[in-house]
């Protein structure tokens, strides 16, 4: 679907002038694909990672539905929910929803673990529009009585692949037990697993597939380039790459906590100032180091998978893999970073003996082989060259969607 303007998908004038506002100008392969289907009242199974601009993709219709279905949240109750696994994630959700609905009278909170639950109880108590939420603050709120999801028509799970890692579908079942059987329901995830697919399969109702292919995002902008090295060496390589004119603002991955604080004190020791981003830093670390790289304070930041879930920054330069991660498809969430929106970026690997195995499994998925620098062992890697499927579409017409349609078709007529 090729569409050239915001107007074009059905958007009210209103919000078409916020984006434009904004300096929005094109809508994304996801935002053409999704909004015309979310605002026509669709379940969705959206496939796609970080730097799609999914999220403009699910809260701009949402805006728009709760804004012409002009009901008033009764108390401890709300009309949406979006779940998200980490504090990161909701906090980039909820800015998202502030920006595109400045201009709108509805209301939202964030409930999130990490932070006082007295003012999301005060809030809560009035009713609100939207509620976005990690799962297990949720949870815990609604076992105290605070929450009421009984009337909630609307139901976002984004980067359920990462919910399923970090141990939240059980609570995310919970939670979605206490709302109606109909609502609107949609489901992001990178990634597919079985565990994800059940899930889908269960609270969605004849979904439209909406699938951004990953090698959109991890191989027609972004140079990608590894280093074959050993282990010894990867800290010395580190702070000679980022002494180098260029890089400017760099993300850098590690696959566990202490890598990532292993990390900051040797580029320390060799003068390169860098903070950490992960699960064992406070909320208040955490956000602290984010708003420092965000605003230039800082100029690297050294970040786990799952705490790097909602940086959303732009103008990063590189991103660096220190260590390859275990699972191909978190390399492409990785280096989805630098390429923001339709920019280019380069993203840097090292890969020592005991990676080799886990670089080919990215090659494969990307259908491409990174370029080496230096002199690979053994000769290149290898690499798949099947061709990538395209974006699957699977349409769907049932008693319930038509039920929903209808009402949005006969609020617009009235």
């Amino acid at each position: 679907m090729t569409v050239k303007s915001f107007a074009g998908l059905g958007l009210t004038k209103q919000l078409v002038r916020t984006l434009e506002d904004a300096d929005y100008q094109t809508p994304t392969p996801i935002q053409a694909q999704a909004i015309p289907l979310l605002l026509d009242g669709a379940d969705i199974l959206g496939i796609a990672q970080t730097g799609t601009g999914k999220t403009a993709a699910f809260t701009l219709p949402l805006l728009q539905n709760l804004e012409e279905d002009n009901e008033r949240a009764r108390p401890r109750q709300a009309h949406a929910l979006i779940l998200a696994p980490t504090r990161e994630l909701v906090l980039q959700i909820s800015d998202s929803i502030k920006t595109y609905g400045r201009h709108m009278r509805l209301r939202q909170i964030v409930v999130m673990g990490g932070v006082g639950k007295r003012p999301q109880i005060d809030a809560l108590r009035r009713g609100v529009d939207i509620i976005v939420a990690t799962p297990g603050r949720l949870l815990d709120l609604m076992n105290m009585g605070h929450a009421d999801l009984s009337a909630a028509e609307y139901l976002i799970l984004d980067e359920a692949d990462t919910m399923l890692d970090m141990g939240f579908i059980r609570d995310v079942r919970k939670i979605i037990s206490k709302m109606p059987d109909e609502r609107q329901t949609l489901l992001f995830s990178a990634t597919m697993p079985s565990a994800v697919a059940k899930l889908a399969a269960e609270i969605l109702y004849e979904p439209e597939r909406v699938e951004i292919a990953a090698r959109s995002v991890a191989v027609e902008r972004i140079d990608q380039r590894v280093h074959h090295l050993d282990a010894g060496a990867k800290r010395a390589r580190l702070s000679e790459l980022l002494n180098t004119p260029g890089f400017e603002r760099v993300l850098v991955f590690t696959r566990t906590k202490y890598g990532a604080d292993k990390v900051v004190k040797h580029l320390a020791r060799d003068g390169v100032g860098a903070e950490a981003i992960h699960g064992n830093k406070s909320q208040g670390a955490r956000k602290k180091a984010l708003d420092n790289f965000r605003k230039g304070r800082s100029r690297v930041l050294v970040a786990t998978d799952i705490a790097s879930r909602g940086i959303d920054i732009d103008d990063v330069s590189h991103v660096i893999n220190y260590e390859l991660p275990n699972v191909p498809e978190s390399y492409v969430h990785r280096i989805g970073r630098t390429a923001r929106a339709g920019a280019d970026g380069i993203a840097i690997s090292f890969c020592d003996s005991s990676e080799r195995s886990h670089l080919r499994s990215i090659e494969r998925l990307i259908k491409r082989s990174l370029t080496v620098v230096g002199e690979a062992p053994g000769g290149p890697v290898a690499s798949s060259a099947k061709n990538s499927r395209g974006a699957a579409h699977r349409p769907g017409s049932g008693a319930r969607k038509r039920r929903r349609r209808s009402r949005r078709s006969d609020r617009r007529a009235a």
